[in-house]
């Protein structure tokens, strides 16, 4: 049962990692240019991209969350005795 589990799972990461790689499309709009290197160094310059991403849309809802309560065996057996 846990191979299948893990099968499925591996599965679901690689679609979802797939979809990821082509939500983003980038598009170098102008070449980079390394700084000329001598005794007085110019600077460079990035090169530019134009980048498209896709929509993210995220609803919100409100889940009551149940609290613990964690007692160690010392604190219990001090409830217990009244100490």
């Amino acid at each position: 049962m846990k191979a299948v589990l893990g099968i499925i799972a591996a599965i679901v990461l690689v679609v979802v990692v797939y979809l990821l790689f082509f939500m983003v499309d980038v598009e170098q709009t102008q070449e980079g240019q390394l700084p000329d290197v001598d005794v007085s160094v110019e600077g460079g310059q990035l090169p530019e991209a134009d980048v498209e991403m896709g929509d993210v849309e995220v609803d919100s809802t409100t889940v009551e969350v149940p609290t613990l309560d964690v007692q160690s065996p010392e604190e219990e057996e001090a409830e217990t005795t009244g100490n």
